[in-house]
């Protein structure tokens, strides 16, 4: 069993590292550790590389993201619950392509294969939702919706972000047709 305060020092790095390394990939560990409030042996004691640090901030965010879908159906209609879901997701993105500088190609397929079945997993749970009370339509699938919104975050968000008009294209081809 982990310790109360090893449990938070670990917590205290992760939101250290998920900002400083989004402000500025090549953020150093002791630079996170600082601004972390932890010494340099925690750092490491918790994270032995940097890739491993990167690496525990995205599973961290993907599971923070995945988590939402039962609040989101719960208070909201399933369409709508997908809209607020996928816009999270895309922000999330963003911010861990500011985060790649800090990655090695080896880690960046180890993030992929990481997240996609729990990404699947939610966007499934959504979909299912709304094909339940016939607001999706029957035939939508999981991967395309996922291939479908990676033009979102990676479309530019600066002067105009086109993300969310993108969103609503694709949401409104998930309407079941008259």
């Amino acid at each position: 069993m982990v310790r109360s305060d090893a449990r938070e020092n670990r917590a205290r790095i992760l939101a250290a590292a998920r900002e400083a390394l989004a402000a500025d990939g090549a953020t150093s560990m002791n630079q996170i550790a600082q601004r972390a409030g932890v010494g340099a042996g925690t750092l490491y004691r918790n994270f032995p590389t940097r890739e491993s640090l990167v690496l525990a901030v995205y599973q961290d965010e993907v599971a923070r993201i995945v988590g939402t879908v039962p609040d989101l159906l719960a208070q909201m209609p399933p369409l709508e619950a997908l809209r607020d879901w996928t816009t999270d997701l895309v922000e999330a993105m963003r911010r861990k392509h500011g985060l790649g500088d800090a990655l090695g190609p080896g880690a960046h397929q180890a993030i992929s294969q990481q997240s996609y079945g729990p990404v699947i997993a939610a966007i499934t749970e959504l979909l299912d939702a709304g094909k339940k009370d016939e607001s999706i339509r029957p035939d939508a699938n999981p991967g395309d919706f996922l291939q479908l919104t990676g033009a979102l975050w990676r479309a530019p968000s600066s002067p105009t972000d086109r993300a969310p008009h993108m969103l609503a294209l694709i949401l409104d081809g998930l309407r079941p047709r008259p």
